[in-house]
């Protein structure tokens, strides 16, 4: 969130701006960081709308677009402050249907109505930020809350494929439905730029799923520290950095919309309910995660975002496992995990002989737990297993 800055020596305070000496030109608050400054009030603005019932894209621009005469248009060195600002907002935008709202010295924010369609169908247009969504559970995922009406961000590592899924979603669901973002989860810097990108494109966050993850099988003895941190970083760390930027929209949405709730959710493992046999950095970082949900849980509570985790079995079909060269099938054969086991298949059977459902977990069933978690007003700091009875609560 961006400050007002400090009375500099030399300086001469009016308003909103400060004048330097020797300078003919205003440096305003309002300026020093753009697209932070922007994303400050995109979330408001949208949840003054209605938050699903529209979305809003920033436009940086210095001078007065043409836009229609149901804009709102303000001075933005007239305010000393962001909270001035967003005020003043929360007192024009409720009175009045509006196209954009114009800031002098920042830009246009453009608002677009949600198709009727969406608001309509179960997601009803909300914003579902899902990283690793370019393959496996997280693109399971993402085409599911497609099709019940979640506009998506496909965020991921792999550029390419992330593009590829949106625009599949988009040919599927119509355009609007999909946006691609590239991401590396384990940097911060990476993960602030992608909060930033979506809220300044779309408007805010709604459902932030945090799912990208690694998994590097392997005991005490061959397990090197870099594999171990590697592990640590992607599946604990990342949970961490998505959730400390991708709160602070949710915040601004929940705080200027009174009935807006909005959801963090993990998507965690069996093997963080129960220790696993050479494969202790993943089921570590999956145990960690499940203590950082409810610890978020505690702390985001007072501004309505709910965090919870999905904890799902075994999705034999998806890369994670089936990949030849690096699918756990073929890591727990070399990892000698399975006693006796000389081949894929071998590994196969016995995984799926502990399971009472006699099958492998999907996104369709994931999927079916997080719109459980979006919808229920009165759970938070969960951690609910998806494994087909092989977890269960005790």
């Amino acid at each position: 969130m961006p400050v007002e800055p400090g009375h500099a020596p030399g300086a001469a305070r009016h308003k909103g701006y400060t004048r330097m000496k020797g300078e003919n030109h205003l440096i305003s608050w309002i300026t020093q960081n753009k697209r932070t400054t922007a994303a400050g009030i995109v979330p408001a603005i949208r949840a003054l709308l209605g938050c699903a019932a529209v979305r809003v894209s920033f436009i940086e621009e210095e001078k007065l677009p043409a836009v229609s005469g149901d804009a709102i248009v303000l001075d933005g060195a007239a305010f000393a402050t962001l909270d001035a600002l967003l005020a003043e907002l929360s007192v024009q935008l409720p009175e009045r249907a509006v196209s954009a709202v114009f800031i002098s010295g920042l830009g246009t924010f453009r608002i677009n109505p949600t198709t009727p369609a969406k608001r309509q169908a179960r997601l009803a247009g909300r914003i579902c930020l899902v990283t690793g969504a370019a393959q496996g559970f997280g693109e399971g995922i993402a085409r599911e809350l497609a099709a019940a009406g979640g506009v998506l961000v496909i965020a991921d590592l792999n550029e390419p494929a992330a593009l590829q899924v949106a625009d599949d979603l988009n040919r599927e669901h119509g355009e609007g439905t999909a946006f691609s973002v590239r991401v590396d989860v384990g940097n911060e810097a990476s993960v602030q730029q992608m909060v930033e990108t979506v809220v300044l494109s779309l408007g805010g966050i709604d459902l932030l799923i945090s799912n990208a993850g690694v998994l590097r099988a392997g005991g005490l003895e061959e397990m090197s520290l870099e594999t171990f941190e590697f592990v640590t970083r992607i599946n604990y760390t990342a949970f961490f950095l998505v959730s400390k930027y991708g709160s602070v929209p949710m915040k601004l949405q929940t705080r200027f919309a009174p009935d807006c709730t909005t959801d963090i959710i993990q998507i965690n493992s069996k093997s963080g309910l129960e220790g696993s046999n050479r494969n202790f950095a993943y089921a570590g970082s999956k145990f960690g995660g499940i203590g950082l949900v409810q610890s978020f849980a505690k702390e985001l509570v007072a501004d309505r975002i709910k965090v919870n985790a999905i904890c799902p079995g075994n999705y034999y079909e998806g890369p994670l496992w089936s990949d030849p060269e690096k699918g756990l099938f073929i890591q727990y054969l070399k990892a000698g995990k399975v006693p006796g086991a000389k081949s894929v298949e071998d590994v196969y059977n016995f995984y799926v002989d502990k399971v009472p459902m006699r099958r492998g977990c999907s996104p369709v069933d994931v999927t079916r737990a997080i719109l459980y978690c979006v919808e229920q007003t009165y759970e938070t700091g969960q951690a609910m297993p998806v494994t087909g009875g092989q977890n269960m609560l005790k």
